[in-house]
């Protein structure tokens, strides 16, 4: 028998069909990315509402058989598959044969199941023993129609609603990470009760003709300071009267904890929500830059720069920055972007990305590289470095592009000072003001252009001045190139010209597959 499950465990973890089912259920139950988890999510919220109201309809109306049948055999057979199959893929049960076998191997002692089948059960138990587990069974059993009281169990399919509804759960986490004090909370109000419906007790019971046992002053005591106030019992000696007092002012300062605690959690929760949605925006470009650091040069840009309304987002962890960015007009997080957790929250293998490290630190702008170029090396990094000496540091943490702002400060005030005319030109194209722009046109994003000859590309015909091809992002640039080469997939054109001659030609050399 042990030979046969040993087998039998092997098999199964060596088998792709077995490991692609069961990760393919567990990522459609676990994943919130996967693709058909809001498919499923959909059809069980249906089931569970359905089956709540065919509850409530048959209080007072006969249900018919169809209906009936759908309840009792279709709703259920759903809940009892998912149950199973989350049972399932809660842990490997081969895995726990498998380790046991090896270990036995190792140490020359005889094989046991009884090992193996413990850590299963402790493993599957811990599964049904769970409060959504637990929630779930109970859903299933109404199906038993012979002991009518179970019906009352759908009302747990309602709390099935937990593992569906995103709302739901982050309402139940924001109150989860408060639970220390709701807890303190609750146990002082436990204490309140419990100590006011003994005094109330003692002090009414022989003159209160509503008080008969102590579970009245219980339920006194809770009404009371709840400040519900039913009026079906009322104090009637001075000392009751006082416990009254005492617990109406307590009941109305536990509230307020209650509140401000509630409320402050909230508040906490919903910066987090509303930056989980700026990233989910952004995840669903297929172009967009990730801004580290809200400084002088990240406003410079931002205020320059076209095209970002949706394709952007600014990452400080100076939540002065970050108001300050919001407040400009700017989609902002407050997180340090150094942190592998924080940039991986982005679909950064998938899409086309730039990111620039434009914090006024060069630790922390190699921290964010690498952090970057450990999930994608292709993914474009610009760094800003305080001086030329960190250069060799940022390219060996990968970064493509370094910015050294004093260096190019230097060189345009030299320029600016000695040769007027050719700083006043450079900057109105580098700004794209009154002349023309300098683009860069990337081969890859318009197909039409592979394989071409530049002198089968008519340049001057879009009113364009082309300057020089890079082969690739670190290749050599080529300026003006033999009319002879052919245009390569990872080539770099560097052109001139006005805007609008510019966007006119990208259109026209636009592949079929981008266009």
């Amino acid at each position: 028998m042990s030979k046969i499950i040993i087998r039998l465990a092997f098999w199964l973890n060596s088998s792709p069909t077995y490991q692609k089912a069961k990760s393919f259920i567990r990522d459609l139950f676990y994943n919130q990315d996967n693709a058909y988890k809001k498919y499923v999510d959909t059809t069980m919220i249906f089931l569970i509402l359905t089956s709540v109201t065919i509850l409530v309809y048959e209080v007072r109306n006969p249900v018919p058989a169809w209906m009936d049948f759908y309840d009792i055999y279709i709703v259920t057979a759903i809940f009892l598959l998912e149950y199973l199959l989350r049972l399932w893929v809660h842990s490997d049960m081969h895995r726990y044969v498998m380790e046991e076998y090896e270990q036995s191997k190792f140490l020359h002692k005889a094989f046991s199941l009884r090992v193996p089948v413990k850590k299963i059960l402790q493993s599957k138990f811990s599964f049904i023993l769970s409060p959504s587990s637990i929630i779930d069974l109970l859903a299933i059993l109404p199906a038993y129609r012979p002991l009518r009281i179970l019906r009352i169990f759908v009302l747990f399919r309602v709390f099935k609603l937990l593992r569906y509804t995103k709302s739901i759960n982050q309402f139940v986490e924001v109150l989860s990470n408060k639970r220390f004090e709701l807890l303190t909370l609750l146990f002082l109000l436990l204490f309140i009760v419990l100590t006011a419906g003994i005094a109330f007790y003692v002090f009414e019971e022989t003159h209160n003709p509503h008080i008969t046992t102590l579970f009245d002053a219980f339920y006194w005591a809770m009404v009371t300071i709840s400040t519900v106030g039913y009026g079906d019992i009322s104090p009637v000696t001075h000392e009751g009267k006082a416990i009254s007092m005492i617990i109406i002012v307590s009941g109305i300062a536990m509230i307020s904890f209650v509140t401000s605690v509630i409320v402050s959690a909230f508040s906490e929760k919903l910066d987090e929500l509303k930056e989980n949605r700026i990233i989910e925006d952004l995840n669903k470009n297929e172009r967009f830059v990730i801004i580290c650091g809200y400084g002088q040069l990240a406003k410079m840009f931002l205020r320059q720069e076209e095209g970002l309304e949706d394709a952007y987002v600014i990452i400080d962890k100076d939540a002065a920055r970050v108001k300050q960015a919001i407040k400009d007009g700017y989609k902002a997080i407050h997180d340090d972007a150094s942190r592998h957790d924080v940039i991986s929250k982005f679909d950064l293998k998938y899409t086309d990305v730039t990111v620039l490290c434009l914090t006024n630190s060069d630790v922390e702008n190699i921290y964010i590289s690498l952090n970057v170029k450990s999930l994608s090396r292709d993914i474009h990094v610009i760094a800003r470095a305080t001086d030329e000496s960190m250069h060799r540091k940022f390219k060996l943490a990968g970064v493509d592009h370094i910015l050294t702002p004093s260096s190019v400060a230097n060189v345009m005030l030299r320029t600016a000072i000695h040769q007027p005319i050719l700083y006043n030109g450079m900057q109105a194209i580098l700004t794209g003001k009154n002349i023309a722009n300098i683009d860069e046109v990337m081969v890859f994003r318009h197909a039409k252009l592979i394989g071409k000859k530049i002198r089968e590309v008519d340049f001057p015909r879009y009113k364009i001045l082309f300057m020089g091809i890079q082969r690739g992002v670190d290749g050599e640039f080529i300026f003006n190139p033999s009319r002879e080469l052919e245009f390569e997939h990872d080539d770099i054109l560097l052109m001139m010209g006005v805007r609008i001659s510019i966007d006119h030609f990208k259109k026209h050399y636009k592949g079929a597959d981008h266009g």
